[in-house]
């Protein structure tokens, strides 16, 4: 996995590399208007995470994820974590969780 110095690096290469969907979260599923497609999160595989906090409070901050549907659709899902979490259905919040934990 790469390291970026910022949010922006981040979402260049990764469009470069193909991460193209650009996904927004909704009550129960990921969306992503371009290409009209919902996810659920078992249909999805969280290919990579990047962290960038908020300089003087390192408990909030921006999530970058990397997301691969299961029928090849590749995209990006940026969401915050601490108050600025936007995740709202309690299965994706899981999902998103459970990887964003694994990736510290």
């Amino acid at each position: 996995m790469k390291s970026y110095n910022t949010l922006a690096d981040a979402l260049s290469d990764l469009k470069i590399r193909g991460y193209e969907a650009d996904f927004a979260t909704t009550s129960d599923c990921l969306y992503c208007g371009d290409v009209d497609i919902r996810l659920n999160a078992e249909e999805f595989i969280i290919d990579e995470v990047y962290h960038f906090k908020v300089e003087g409070n390192p408990d909030e901050g921006t999530v970058l994820y990397a997301i691969t549907s299961l029928e090849g659709v590749k995209g990006i899902l940026v969401d915050g974590y601490g108050t600025n979490a936007r995740h709202s259905d309690f299965q994706m919040a899981h999902h998103l969780h459970t990887h964003h934990s694994v990736f510290e």
